[in-house]
Order: C-alpha cells, then sequence, then structure tokens
C-alpha cells in the first residue's frame, strides 16, 4: 500500500490555501495521457469563490492577457500585460450579498493566478487573497470568521485516461466556507 502512495503524481496545482478538486495519477503513462488533455483543452474546471463587493451583471467574461513578473522579495506576481499570455474567465454571480458577490468561475485558460487576478480586474478581489485583495475588506471579513482566501475548486471534468469518458468529480463548499456564506443569509 505504501508503495501506491509513493507513486502518486500531481497532474495540476492549486493555489495555496485553495480547497476542492485535486487530480493525481497513479503512474506516468497517466500522468501523460491526463497532461495531453489538459494542454489540449479538454479538461474543465469550475470555481466557487466569493468577491468583495457587488459584481454587476451577474454573467462576464474576461479576456485579457497575464504576465507572470518576480517582485524584489523573489514572491511571484501575475499582472494584466498585453503582451502576456492570453487568459480568459467566465464569473456567474450565484447570490449577491450586502458587500460581498458569491460566484462560480471557469477559467478557459490554466493560467498561474488567473482567476485571482482576473477578479481584481473586474474590481471585484477574492475576499481573503492577501496578494491580490482588498486588506480593508479582508480585515472585516476575517472579523465574519474567513480565516483564508474564499477560492474553491468545486468541478473538475476530464476524459478517463482508461475509457476515454467524460468524468466529473465533484468537491462541496468546505464547512468554513459554507458557514461564512451562511452567516449573510442569518
Amino acid at each position: 500500500m505504501q508503495a501506491d502512495k509513493a507513486e502518486l503524481q500531481l497532474v495540476h496545482r492549486l493555489d495555496q490555501d485553495t480547497s476542492g478538486c485535486l487530480l493525481l495519477a497513479r503512474n506516468m503513462p497517466t500522468l501523460r495521457r491526463l497532461h495531453a488533455a489538459f494542454q489540449a483543452g479538454e479538461i474543465d474546471k469550475t470555481y466557487q469563490a466569493l468577491l468583495v463587493g457587488v459584481m454587476q451583471p451577474r454573467r462576464e467574461t474576461v479576456a485579457v492577457a497575464l504576465t507572470t513578473n518576480r517582485q524584489v522579495a523573489g514572491e511571484r506576481m501575475v499582472a494584466v500585460d498585453p503582451a502576456g499570455k492570453e487568459a480568459v474567465s467566465c464569473f456567474q454571480r450565484l447570490q449577491r450579498f450586502a458587500d460581498t458577490s458569491h460566484v462560480q468561475i471557469t477559467p478557459n485558460t490554466g493560467r498561474t493566478h488567473q482567476i485571482r487576478v482576473h477578479a481584481r480586474y473586474l474590481g471585484h478581489p477574492v475576499a481573503g487573497d492577501r496578494k491580490y485583495g482588498d486588506k480593508a475588506a479582508n480585515k472585516r471579513l476575517r472579523q465574519r470568521g474567513l480565516k483564508r482566501m474564499f477560492l474553491h475548486a468545486s468541478e473538475l471534468c476530464f476524459p478517463d485516461p482508461l475509457t476515454g469518458h467524460q468524468r466529473c468529480l465533484k468537491a462541496d463548499l468546505t464547512a468554513d466556507l459554507q458557514a461564512l456564506l451562511k452567516s449573510y443569509t442569518e
């Protein structure tokens, strides 16, 4: 059993503090097939997030190029840059609260920090995001009980590496994120 665990390989990554679906491969041939599916755009990911402010309209597509820069401290930062790589994210508001919006996001490309930078570009950063977020709003949200970034990989659909049939994995919001949403309706 231990040998099986040692062979698991990450197929993709999630940002730190992001919860939800994560795909692992048991062997190198499967890993290569899944990487090829990612490259071919055959894997669909859906996220949920809480954004600062009320997003208008209910649906919005952000198609702005992104580039990765290094800051003096060596921390990687991503920025909107016309000379960068194409990045597209579709946002749909699920719930509207007084000062936040619960949204579903479908990234059509898979750039580093794409959702977080596109949300900030919209003027509605992800709640709890220490790198690209709104410090004052994050402080208010910590008082409501938010202890991390509200970004969750809720669904992952991919072609099964053995059969080719479409498979979808789903992950409910974690208890802490559900509790925060519930606090808005009480």
